[in-house]
């Protein structure tokens, strides 16, 4: 299989364009047209995740983090991320990062959390702005069945999990060809009114040139009339952070023991509830995998009784105020699932790709 039917794959389930700018996943090395044998799946590239891919074969290591974050100028070995990129490049093995992009993607790297917690009732923390276009279109009555299947199969006029989703209003159109034009209706240089289908959709904004090019294969025109709009809505399938409901609610002591137990963390620095805050048990959870402290707020805003993510500094820790149960469980360990997600991705698409998880536990942290 080649590499790039591989990254297909993945990146229309995680579009890179919702990763954040300071991420750089997608290709690191490798070759879109290399022929892919086995891929190797882990959170982190180091060395020794490198080795693993030698010795077992695998041609493409696919992580979570990507081993390259800002531009090099040299590779001369001098850290592990030199070293691990040029045995990589030396034994012809490709790597690709998926971070930000499957973070933020509704049914990313949260809700692979949220299902190991059970979470039900499940939804985006911070819903992502500023993704969504509105395509609006004319077409000869007799056409327009035919444009809107055209535009659904590019991506658009999906709405949550309702899709083929599109408004249709009558009305008619006037237009009047010069001598260059061959018109489908009408004669040229004389005004032509046609009985005529308004068509609007939305789709997510990276979709742009597929949907506009599918609108133009498939309509009757020699000029195709229609607007793109930006649209300023909310995407509740896209965003930071996930929040639901745990089906039975739990004291704060059986929540953290919970919790221990299902995210297989080793320590939980946690912070305590106020009897002010007036919650009787953990029902409510917001979660954010990786680096979360930013979400906090949103959490609070939203009801949570608990915050479950990694990497809150010290100071960050009085912003809970006793109303809201801070969990953080370590970064490695919030995302430590995610080469799951991976792979399930890969096996609806392949069912019979060889992948493998690393057996390397690449956390550079340490519990005494």
């Amino acid at each position: 299989m080649k590499l790039l039917q591989i990254i297909s794959a993945i990146e229309e389930f995680a579009p890179p364009a919702l990763q954040e700018e300071y991420d750089n996943s997608g290709l690191i090395t490798g070759n879109l047209t290399q022929e892919i044998t086995q891929a190797l799946l882990c959170l982190d590239v180091t060395e020794l995740v490198i080795d693993e891919a030698i010795h077992s074969g695998c041609n493409l290591v696919i992580a979570h983090h990507p081993i390259i974050f800002s531009g090099l100028k040299k590779l001369t070995g001098s850290n592990y991320v030199e070293r691990a990129l040029v045995k990589a490049i030396k034994h012809n093995i490709a790597i690709y990062a998926v971070h930000t992009n499957l973070d933020n993607v509704r049914f990313g790297v949260n809700q692979k959390i949220a299902q190991k917690l059970q979470l039900i009732n499940t939804r985006v923390l911070s819903p992502a702005g500023g993704k969504l276009m509105k395509l609006y279109t004319f077409a000869p009555h007799d056409h327009a069945a035919t444009i809107r299947e055209a535009l659904f199969a590019a991506g658009a006029g999906v709405i949550g999990n309702y899709d083929e989703c599109s408004f249709n209003a009558e009305g008619y159109g006037t237009f009047r060809g010069n001598d260059e034009t061959n018109p489908y209706v009408g004669k040229q240089a004389i005004q032509h009114r046609e009985p005529e289908t308004k068509i609007e959709v939305v789709f997510p904004f990276w979709l742009k040139h597929k949907v506009v090019e599918a609108l133009r294969q498939s309509h009757p025109y020699e000029e195709v009339a229609f607007d793109l709009v930006a649209l300023e809505n909310d995407w509740e399938q896209a965003g930071a952070g996930l929040i639901g409901d745990l089906p039975i609610g739990m004291q704060p002591d059986e929540f953290l023991q919970f919790l221990k137990e299902k995210l297989e963390t080793g320590t939980i620095r946690f912070t305590s509830l106020e009897p002010s805050a007036g919650v009787s048990e953990i029902r409510t959870i917001a979660l954010c995998g990786g680096s979360g402290s930013f979400l906090l707020q949103k959490a609070k805003n939203a009801g949570s009784h608990a915050f479950v993510t990694a990497d809150f500094k010290y100071h960050q820790f009085f912003d809970a105020e006793g109303k809201i149960m801070v969990c953080d469980i370590g970064h490695y360990e919030s995302e430590q699932f995610t080469p799951e997600l991976i792979a399930e991705v890969l096996r609806r698409k392949f069912p019979t790709f060889a992948t493998r998880f690393t057996s390397v536990v690449t956390n550079p942290i340490n519990y005494y």
